[in-house]
């Protein structure tokens, strides 16, 4: 059954991934609230420029900026929500990112005493503006700092490190910029990110999201018939059913403020480019298929273009691969994107368990022991997707170098953060057990250790007596620079937290 969304109710960001709109440029923004009141007006008078799903962002007459805006817990408890309301807020939102480090592998370099100063401050509601320029990005923020003055009672609060104008190094800006990369002429945009990956491909697709069946292809979950149908609402917005025929569990009362949420995970990632290229190269000298067939072993899907590894195994079959992809139009690109699943590469010959597109997104290829695996399809898979949103921010000056503040901003949406995202983080990336691969982490995320370095197995097909190849001594590619936990309220609730209307009674 098709689910009709109210769209004029639910968060633009979290039905749309702005940046495959157009929206290249980001800004956000972390406050704290002051006093409850003044607070709440401050909310309301944001709310009247808040995006709603239902805006039109292509074409004449569309968006050329969006706002949202979503609040940590101790920002609800600032706000001053009922007691009754807040009690019904899970745990793992309660604690918080930076308490839940442990699960999710932030060690080392990762450890939240290392973060961005800001994540040292008390956050409280986080806002962004994506635009398409620059400039009505800049605009949009000088208006959200003259609400800041003319309500009074939140602070936007500084610590993040970036560069000033003047390209040095500083770790006090007031806001967190966000861009996608473009080629060397500076013009032309691009789906890359710092290690040179394409980006962006195949997010998830949920029920009413889209009446365009040709999207949900490789992108929603597979029928047992071999279809592919979208995911229930519910696993991304509550108030709605989830794939368990259930309304999840998450939501607190009343339905007023939880139905059309959803909750955030923000999360700013340091990639360490300079470690990276020099492990691949260093790799790549003893890897058979070569420098970029290895680095597409890594992520699942090769650098260029982003073809999946499922059908382009090795250097002659990606060769036939880019001549159909440049001849097909742009819905059949697409789909040559998407469409696979790893029923066609049971035994990781082609695409390895330690790969990340792997990891996140196994297409059901977890139900092992049967021929078909998709004979009980998604029985793991369908209750751990994650929407991603976000961009990359920084720019990298010296290859060769670690040095300098570039990465992802990620955001991942769902209704359920500790069965959707911790669970992929700490079952999936930092551990191996559901792949059969022990304990060896996926390799572009993992929290490697130089204490305790990891590996991964390269299988080959099976019978075909050449040996599995290894890739020893993985180091830490990417670290955490800071995050939070976030809920997204519905406009509607949105408006009632800043009336000071929430009843959950």
């Amino acid at each position: 059954m098709t689910q009709n969304l109210d769209l004029t109710d639910i968060q633009g960001n979290i039905v749309k991934a702005y940046g495959s709109s157009g929206f290249f440029k980001a800004r956000y923004l972390f406050l704290r609230v002051d006093d409850g009141d003044k607070g709440r007006d401050f909310v309301g008078a944001i709310t009247s420029k808040v995006t709603s799903a239902n805006e039109k962002l292509k074409g004449d007459d569309a968006l050329t900026v969006t706002t949202n805006m979503a609040f940590t817990y101790a920002g609800l408890q600032a706000l001053e929500l009922p007691t009754a309301s807040l009690v019904g807020f899970p745990s793992d939102f309660v604690m918080g990112m930076s308490k839940r480090k442990d699960i999710l592998g932030d060690d080392g370099p990762s450890d939240p005493k290392y973060w961005d100063k800001i994540w040292q401050e008390k956050v409280h509601i986080w806002i962004s503006i994506n635009g398409k320029t620059s400039d009505v990005v800049e605009e949009r923020y000088q208006w959200i700092l003259q609400q800041i003055k003319a309500t009074g009672g939140v602070t936007l609060l500084r610590g993040h490190c970036g560069e000033d104008g003047n390209g040095n190094a500083v770790d006090d800006l007031p806001y967190q910029d966000a861009s996608v990369l473009y080629e060397k002429d500076g013009v032309t945009p691009t789906a890359k990110e710092h290690f040179g990956y394409t980006d962006g491909i195949g997010d998830p697709v949920f029920d009413g999201q889209t009446n365009n069946a040709a999207r949900v292809i490789g992108r929603g979950k597979l029928t047992r018939s071999g279809d592919w149908v979208p995911l229930a609402t519910g696993e991304f917005i509550l108030g709605h059913v989830d794939e368990a025929m259930e309304y999840p569990q998450t939501a607190p009362r009343p339905d007023l403020l939880s139905n059309n949420g959803t909750y955030m995970v923000y999360r700013k990632l340091h990639e360490n480019v300079g470690t990276f290229n020099k492990f691949l190269d260093e790799q790549s000298k003893d890897y058979p298929g070569g420098k970029e067939l290895l680095a597409a072993k890594f992520s699942g899907r090769w650098r260029d273009n982003g073809a999946p590894l499922v059908h382009t195994p090795d250097n002659e079959s990606k060769a036939e691969w880019d001549k159909k992809f440049a001849a097909a139009d742009d819905a059949t690109q697409k789909r040559m994107l998407t469409d696979f699943t790893y029923n066609e590469d049971i035994s990781g010959a082609k695409c390895p368990f330690s790969a990340h597109t792997r990891r996140i997104n196994p297409r059901g290829s977890l139900e092992y022991g049967v021929k078909d695996a998709f004979h009980t399809p998604g029985a793991l898979v369908d209750r751990r997707r994650i929407l991603r949103r976000g961009l990359p921010y920084g720019k990298v000056k010296d290859e060769t170098s670690d040095k300098g503040n570039h990465g992802i901003i990620f955001m991942a949406l769902n209704a359920d953060i500790k069965r959707q995202f911790e669970f992929v983080q700490q079952q999936w990336i930092n551990y191996a057990n559901d792949f059969k691969q022990g304990n060896d982490k996926e390799v572009l995320l993992g929290n490697h250790s130089s204490k305790d370095p990891g590996k991964v197995v390269l299988q080959v097909e099976p019978g075909s007596g050449k040996p599995p190849h290894f890739v020893n001594n993985i180091p830490r590619l990417v670290e955490t620079r800071g995050g939070d936990y976030f809920f997204i309220p519905s406009i509607g609730a949105l408006k009632l937290i800043a009336g000071g209307l929430v009843d959950p009674t």
